[in-house]
């Protein structure tokens, strides 16, 4: 059933309403930027025809297979902490939030919107429209107290990355994301609202509103982290970030400053490089090449640097195997990638899970698209547990006080949607 809308917007916060009840949805939404490589405007799946949780050693060879028995869409999400699979790693701090490993299900009603059109694949769409038309939005419900806490005070952050900028120096690592934890406990919030609203301040290309049953993931993320078209394979990785302005002449300052900073710069390049190594292992020889480097893009809270590595991708693997051959994303981890995760995993303080790690589907046609999971907050409804992390790149040239002020830049709008100011007492 494929059928004109006239007020998409309206018909989303209809329709994720109509959704929210339902133990196990899944949106993404582009929010209208302009992208050669996207195949929807909104994508909204909805019930469990079929479904992989995974906590073992095999999550890769339990997608294979439960991708070959689901041709169809599917959705899913992959922690950070699947790195342990792929490599000889380790992750040993607290994690509060209990995602599992990884994640995916088959669902039983699609609705996709792109250019105005609105298509719903359901054993009766009709029905399904009449449910969805007849939603009546609620407002916004008032919001719950928390106290967001933190796992770094700024001393602690600042003496941290001066210990990481030691590695450096020693030739340990180049660069590195380092990345800290954000958390409120007895936190109580409506999710849809949540995410609504931060749909709204932090509009990107990126967003999903995940539900699995008490646990949800509200992301707010620009960054792709890897896409298949046909056979082509494409990485976005974002390093490098300055403030947005309300004075067009200041704005326009900022973004003309990244475009020139040595230091974003350099750890841009560094993950390109590292972006290509891993796309090396899926490519056809002399493929991989780097479309675009050092675009800069503006969001609505800051500017990126953002650049883009293609390939193409050699028959003998799958497209699984090509996300495997490059998980977790560079812009993530660092250079070299093994080494800066296990660093990563000794100064951090809070298991990353789902943060750092990709939300996005599978297509009929074998396509696949995923994200970078950034700007997002995290929930385990039963605990009452809600979480964010930021993370900023450490190299060489890295000054401290000024990866905190940018790990606060990018936790801006989360902020915002939270009602806070700022944290329980001055971290």
């Amino acid at each position: 059933m494929i059928i004109p809308v006239t007020d998409p917007e309206i018909f989303k916060q209809k329709a994720l309403q109509w959704a929210s009840p339902f133990d196990v949805f899944c949106c993404l939404d582009s929010n209208k930027f302009s992208d050669q490589y996207s195949k929807f405007d909104l994508l909204l799946v909805v019930g469990v025809k079929d479904e992989l949780i995974t906590t073992s050693n095999s999550s890769f060879e339990a997608l294979e297979n439960f991708r070959s028995k689901n041709l169809g869409w599917i959705t899913g999400f992959l922690t950070y902490d699947l790195k342990n699979e792929i490599e000889k790693l380790e992750s040993h701090n607290p994690d509060h939030l209990q995602f599992p490993g990884m994640y995916f299900f088959a669902p039983e009603h699609l609705l996709i919107i792109k250019n105005g059109q609105l298509e719903i694949v359901s054993d009766n769409p009709e029905r399904l429209l009449n449910e969805i038309d007849s939603q009546v939005i609620r407002s916004n419900q008032a919001d719950h107290p928390m106290t967001l806490n933190y796992r770094f005070d700024k001393q602690e952050y600042i003496d941290t990355v001066i210990k990481i900028k030691e590695h450096i120096s020693r030739g340990d690592i180049y660069v590195t994301n380092f990345c800290q934890e954000f958390f409120a406990e007895n936190a109580v919030i409506d999710p849809l609202q949540v995410f609504i609203k931060l749909n709204q301040i932090s509009p990107n290309p990126f967003a999903a509103f995940f539900k699995v049953r008490d646990k949800y993931i509200l992301s707010a993320s620009p960054e792709r982290f890897l896409a298949k078209r046909d056979n082509k394979l494409i990485s976005q990785p974002i390093k490098g970030t300055s403030k947005r302005h309300d004075d067009p002449q200041v704005d326009k300052l900022s973004k003309e400053s990244l475009k020139g900073h040595p230091k974003e710069l350099q750890e841009n390049v560094m993950i390109v490089d590292l972006v290509r190594n891993d796309l090396t292992k899926s490519a056809k020889a002399g493929t991989v090449t780097t479309e675009e480097l050092f675009g800069i893009y503006s969001f609505r809270q800051v500017h990126q640097m953002i650049s883009t590595v293609v390939c193409e991708m050699r028959d003998d693997v799958s497209a699984v195997e090509a996300i495997k051959n490059t998980f977790p994303m560079g812009s993530m981890t660092g250079a070299p990638k093994i080494s800066a995760m296990q660093l990563m995993e000794q100064y951090e303080r809070s298991k990353r899970g789902v943060y750092s790690g990709a939300v996005g589907y599978f297509s009929p046609d074998s396509d696949f698209d995923f994200n970078v999971v950034i700007r997002t907050l995290l929930y385990n409804a039963t605990n009452q547990y809600l979480s964010f992390q930021v993370g900023s790149a450490i190299t060489y040239h890295a000054e401290p006080e000024k990866e905190y002020e940018e790990c606060l830049l990018k936790a801006q709008a989360i902020l915002e949607v939270l009602g806070q100011s700022g944290f329980s007492s001055h971290p």
